[in-house]
């Protein structure tokens, strides 16, 4: 249980810390990237020191253990979700809403698309991984345990975003469903894998939302 506690409070701590640089560099030059780095490289480095240190892979779901079944689940669930996004995009478009050509800047205009594969595996790690495994072993319930790091990870891009307001409330829109997914999912297989697998489908389905959804709406 005492594992478990320091598990938590470094979670929560490393949240608490990634917020406070987010609100603090929000009104500086740097805009949110100092946070965004330190979600990203604070996220993997916690979580992977502190396997290391306590063997705690499979306890997070970082394991090889009912892989196939985890990737199979997330595959077909992810790819089911990358669907209902492009389509919702392309009506959110044909509606008038506005298209996302900050992330466009950000992710085409910088190259930083070739990154975002490794910022999902910092994102699943700590949310699905080291913070949901902690709190399960408190006896914290599954269903508020879902609810809870789906929130907290919604919440998170108003924090380390580097946009406006709307596309920061748009892309925590999509980590709803992606959170909520992702942590049954985990509760299933007991694999983290599962919720890396839908989030990298439903990031493949970002991508296309700023750059071809917008072009096929104007169609």
């Amino acid at each position: 249980m005492h594992e478990r506690s320091l598990q938590l409070r470094l979670s929560l701590g490393l949240v608490a810390a990634i917020w406070l640089l987010g609100l603090i560099s929000h009104f500086t030059p740097l805009g949110e990237w100092p946070a965004t780095f330190l979600y990203v490289l604070g996220s993997l480095g916690l979580v992977i020191g502190y396997c290391r240190k306590n063997n705690a892979w499979q306890q997070m779901f970082i394991t090889r253990q009912n892989l196939r079944s985890a990737m199979m689940w997330g595959g077909g669930l992810g790819v089911g979700l990358a669907v209902t996004d492009l389509v919702n995009t392309f009506m959110y478009y044909r509606s008038g809403g506005a298209p996302m050509d900050q992330m466009n800047a950000i992710l085409v205009g910088l190259n930083l698309i070739y990154l975002f594969p490794v910022l999902v595996l910092a994102e699943e790690f700590l949310w699905r991984g080291m913070l949901f495994s902690a709190l399960l072993g408190r006896g914290v319930n599954k269903h508020l345990v879902v609810l809870i790091t789906t929130a907290l990870y919604s919440l998170n891009h108003y924090a380390v975003a580097p946009v406006g307001m709307v596309e920061r409330s748009l892309m925590a829109i999509m980590a709803l469903p992606i959170g909520i997914i992702g942590g049954y999912l985990v509760l299933r297989t007991r694999n983290v894998w599962a919720s890396v697998a839908i989030h990298m489908l439903t990031f493949v389905s970002m991508v296309l939302d700023i750059t071809l959804m917008p072009i096929l709406a104007r169609g």
